[in-house]
């Protein structure tokens, strides 16, 4: 046999999106899973710079991709992972995490408001504490992690060419903001919309216990760059998931609730704009979700199945906690204190 053999592990295979057009204007970049990029990069700077010396301890906060991407990384680099989570962790996911030899602790007790996020970052103190030689990526403030998102920029630009709006969910910031940064290289009139869900206080909604989890936070991550939005979207549960299972039914491509809910934004954009090129973030593959958004049962025994596709969005004057299902705001890219009146509350929390 001639040729070279390219020597690449799972997660340098697994990286870049499948490019996927769904409509003649709207683009898919169809993630196995976004976080690999992330975790990825953010190892390889900590081992390159001596931050994260051979053998010693991973630790962060996670219940979902980032706590698998990390594991997987880690995994293949030999460092153990110390990760805290909270009762919404899927079993599976937690039986994933502890195969690839994650210590998963869970955080019981949540909040005043039932969120659990603060409660899990003070448990992340005690164990980096406990390992001083440990190293935390902290997802959240870590400029690393939009920088990450970059190829993907490039990707989507040799592939696409102009592309005049980006469509993503917003977490911790780092794909849609990372994605936005760098593409606006390639396509200087980009704009960006971003897609949250309700009870999620990144652009200005009150805490609470969100029904929809993989997007939103309980508290506002550095990584979030509110000047770079031009519009937020609020999507409720029953609809991510409605528009999840569409995105599968008419495209065949398998995403969970996160992918939908950006699809149903997305797909929304691109119809109301004919003649402009949308591009969405489809983030993490639906495995994890075939026993609850892809399960009818499951869906009308939680009062979330919708019979028909959800109406358009609602606009609103400001953002607020609002009784829509499905609203958007011309966000015009400033910073969260200039739309809010005051800077977040907790944000100090973040950089912990």
């Amino acid at each position: 046999m001639s040729g070279s053999v390219i020597n690449a592990n799972v997660v340098d295979a697994l990286v870049l999106p499948r490019l996927v057009w769904l409509r003649p204007n709207l683009v898919g970049m169809v993630f196995t899973l976004s976080k690999l990029l992330p975790a990825r990069y953010i190892v390889r700077k900590a081992r390159e710079e001596g931050k994260l010396r051979p053998g010693a301890v991973i630790a962060e906060t996670s219940s979902g991709t980032f706590g698998l991407s990390l594991a997987m990384v880690a995994r293949l680099h030999g460092h153990p992972v110390e990760l805290v989570s909270d009762p919404s962790i899927e079993p599976p996911l937690r039986r994933r995490l502890e195969d690839l030899g994650a210590t998963v602790h869970i955080v019981s007790d949540p909040g005043p408001s039932g969120a659990f996020q603060i409660a899990r970052l003070e448990l992340l103190e005690r164990i980096l504490a406990d390992n001083p030689d440990a190293f935390c990526p902290r997802q959240y403030t870590n400029p690393q992690n939009p920088a990450s998102f970059a190829p993907c920029a490039e990707h989507l630009a040799r592939a696409a060419g102009t592309v005049d709006c980006l469509v993503g969910p917003v977490g911790s910031g780092g794909s849609l903001c990372g994605t936005a940064s760098a593409l606006r290289g390639f396509s200087p009139g980009l704009s960006v919309v971003a897609v949250d869900t309700h009870h999620s206080v990144i652009f200005g909604l009150t805490e609470g216990r969100r029904t929809l989890r993989g997007l939103g936070n309980s508290l506002v991550p550095p990584n979030v760059d509110h000047a770079a939005v031009d519009l937020v979207h609020w999507v409720g549960a029953a609809q991510a998931y409605h528009a999840t299972r569409r995105l599968h039914a008419e495209h065949a491509v398998f995403m969970g609730p996160t992918s939908g809910a950006a699809f149903l934004v997305a797909d929304w954009h691109a119809r109301t704009h004919p003649d402009s090129l949308t591009a969405v973030i489809l983030p993490d593959e639906g495995y994890r979700y075939q026993d609850t958004v892809y399960d009818n049962a499951w869906l009308e025994e939680k009062g979330l199945r919708l019979d028909a596709p959800p109406a358009g969005p609602v606009e609103w004057d400001r953002p607020h906690d609002g009784t829509e299902p499905w609203a958007y705001y011309r966000w015009g890219r400033r910073t969260y204190a200039e739309v809010m009146g005051a800077p977040p509350e907790r944000l100090e929390l973040a950089s912990l």
